[in-house]
């Protein structure tokens, strides 16, 4: 196909300042702050959100102060973003090591290194294939890489005084500050209650029947309510339809057949009052309803993954094509905007990580040298075309759609069921070599997708790939190097928080669900163990199907919306109608694209501000836990605060999304700004 000639914003030949330490430096602190808010979300909510758009206003923000170029607003947009997938990577994997009782304590000296080295090796891995493939698939007219051209488009507008981290930073401090009063008791976070059934026989049976329902509010959070606001009504919704399946149908109609058998641990008596009832449900949720979503999260990924069957196969066939090209290309003079790693550098890289992947299963894990080489081998190859993939699909649809759970999902069965056949997988130490496969994947793919997504926006503005690639290594170590121990604080602060508040804290909880790795876990223990709960498990795959044959947009969102928390899924959904509220308003005052792409641009700072900055709060709220420090258990405003107080505290968050992106949409005459995703 012929190629119309690329102009680059700044001119291939231009000597302008691009990899500074300056850039650098905003870049790597990008990188870990985002990359932290993000984990929280994760294991809180189930989702990630794309990093890409804070990350480009942030970077200008402060790069304008000391009059910086746009080559390193870009260079610092990229290693800012990059923290996000390697968080995505982490949270999706590594807290099913303790979650399938392989770590447990899971910080130790050990677990770090471990963890940091797979987070680092998986990063660099999706760089190095990257590196490979980027010639031809940045120049594919066929790939629009929709957020790409988005971002190049705000940095050129920066140019000439746009901007928007007002709106960022503000709402960071609002998220932070809902956070830290709701720590202190001055409203509550959620409102709950167990309405309780009488005891009665159904008619012209023998099946007696005790139990009722749990009745609950959205919750109190910044977070949600931000991410049910970029997600909108309409995926807002399907993850709240997925809460009322759970709480609704589902724990309300196991609870009343099995509630007449049922006993209080601590007693050994039935539950008497609502408050004892309430606890009974919450446990069928986590026993018995959980492993059927579950089941239906795993159809919602195969699905997704079908549904992408033509971009899929025709990315794995792109991948292989494209390494040939790239290997014949190598030694010819290139210009600067067309610069990568050179060819030796790329496969030395590729064959040290694979090198290092081979020593962690067989030195750290204390795999057999056989499981050790094999697990070597697939981690290479599905590593290779995932990240093509990954790649691919960003070019399509975005890094925000980027569908990294089902291909590390995928990678993690295909290992399984490899050593199984082979009769090389038993025991934990097949398990372990199963989780660190697929977490390795899993990070390659999501840093090869962003990393893609970043380099397609550097070649619309002019970047020199080859220093945007040695920023995003230098980023990917950084965030890999503290990432561990952000997951450590939220685990270790949770557990501290469940054993004063009488709960069993840790990744896996109702206040820390980690959905994703939480299935990891449960497959890799089943498929190489035996443990899996499979009558459960097949009953969530039907009830998958049967979403799939009902035409739901997205089954696995239903079932990730089954799994979370009904406080977290209502929320979601609250931030979701307070989204179409805005849609509705915009329409019916005659707002034209333009004035909609602005007042979008301005929400989607806003929810994401308010992610953060209730994320950050989260965390240093964590370590105070982890120190044994509970401020908010000896200064509060209220021993039990009522939610009378919380309903204003919404509506403000409510008013704040809703007022501030219509009164900035501008007037209908100028010019369409970029959209921001």
């Amino acid at each position: 196909m012929a190629e119309t000639k690329h102009v680059p914003f700044v001119p291939s030949d231009t000597d302008m300042k691009e990899f500074t330490l300056r850039a650098l430096i905003i870049g790597l602190i990008m990188s870990v702050v985002l990359g932290a808010a993000n984990a929280y979300l994760g294991l809180k909510a189930g989702m990630t959100i794309a990093a890409v758009y804070p990350a480009a206003v942030v970077g200008m923000a402060l790069l304008r102060i000391v009059k910086g170029s746009v080559l390193e607003e870009n260079l610092a947009r990229t290693v800012g973003a990059i923290g996000e997938s390697v968080a995505a990577g982490a949270i999706f994997t590594l807290p099913a090591f303790f979650i399938a009782g392989l770590w447990d304590p899971f910080f130790t000296p050990g677990n770090y290194i471990t963890s940091t080295l797979i987070m680092i090796i998986g990063g660099i891995l999706g760089i190095m294939f990257v590196a490979l493939l980027r010639r031809v698939m940045v120049h594919d007219q066929d790939l629009p890489f929709p957020e790409s051209v988005a971002a190049a488009e705000i940095h050129k507008a920066s140019r000439s005084g746009g901007g928007g981290s007002k709106f960022l930073f503000g709402a960071m401090i609002v998220g932070g500050v809902i956070k830290l009063l709701a720590e202190f008791k001055l409203f509550a976070t959620a409102w709950e209650k167990f309405v309780l059934w009488g005891k009665q026989t159904i008619s012209g049976t023998n099946f007696t029947g005790q139990g009722g329902m749990f009745l609950g509010s959205p919750g109190v959070s910044p977070a949600y309510i931000g991410v049910g606001y970029i997600i909108g009504p309409m995926l807002g919704s399907l993850a709240f339809a997925g809460g009322l399946l759970a709480w609704g149908l589902l724990t309300p109609i196991i609870l009343y057949f099995i509630g007449p058998t049922l006993t209080m641990p601590e007693t050994g008596l039935a539950p008497a009052g609502s408050s004892e009832w309430l606890l009974m449900a919450k446990q069928v949720w986590l026993s018995i309803v959980r492993p059927i979503a579950i089941g239906g999260m795993l159809v919602g990924a195969v699905y997704t993954l079908f549904k992408m069957r033509k971009s899929l196969t025709e990315g794995i066939a792109r991948s292989v094509a494209d390494v040939k090209k790239a290997a014949s290309g190598t030694d010819e003079k290139v210009e600067r905007i067309e610069q990568d790693f050179r060819f030796p550098i790329v496969i030395s890289g590729i064959v040290a990580v694979a090198i290092a992947t081979f020593a962690i299963t067989y030195f750290i894990f204390s795999a057999p040298f056989f499981t050790s080489l094999v697990s070597a081998v697939l981690m290479t190859i599905l590593a290779f075309f995932f990240a093509a993939v990954s790649g691919y699909l960003v070019g399509i649809i975005g890094s925000s759609n980027n569908p990294i759970s089902g291909l590390t999902l995928t990678a993690l069965v295909v290992t399984a069921l490899v050593l199984v056949v082979l009769g090389i997988g038993e025991g934990d130490a097949a398990v372990m070599a199963v989780l660190g496969v697929a977490a390795i994947v899993c990070v390659s793919a999501a840093v090869a997708g962003e990393m893609l997504q970043d380099l397609k926006s550097g070649h619309i503005l002019g970047g020199t790939p080859w220093k945007m690639e040695i920023g995003n290594i230098i980023g990917v170590v950084a965030a890999g190097a503290v990432m561990f121990g952000v997951l450590v604080i939220l685990n270790d602060g949770d557990i501290a928080r469940g054993n004063v508040q009488g709960y069993a804290g840790g990744f896996g909880s109702e206040e820390l669900p980690a959905p994703q790795a939480s299935l990891m876990a449960i497959l890799s223990r089943g498929i190489v163990g035996g443990e899996m709960v499979w009558p459960l498990i097949i009953v969530g795959i039907f009830m998958g199907v049967g979403f799939i044959l009902a035409n739901v947009k997205s089954p696995m969102l239903v079932s990730v919306g089954m799994y979370l928390p009904f406080t977290t899924t209502f929320a979601i959904f609250v931030g979701g109608m307070i989204k179409g509220v805005v849609e509705m308003v915009a329409k019916r005052r005659g707002d034209n694209d333009a004035q909609k792409v602005r007042s979008e641009n301005v929400g989607i700072l806003l929810a994401s501000g308010l992610i953060a900055g209730e994320a950050l709060m989260g965390l240093l709220i964590a370590v105070f836990a982890v120190g044994d420090i509970f401020l908010f258990e000896h200064f509060s405003f209220f021993t039990n605060p009522s939610f009378f107080i919380s309903i204003p505290v919404i509506l403000i968050i409510a008013l704040i999304l809703i007022l501030v992106p219509l009164k900035n949409a501008g007037k209908a005459d100028e010019p369409a700004p970029p959209k921001a995703l």
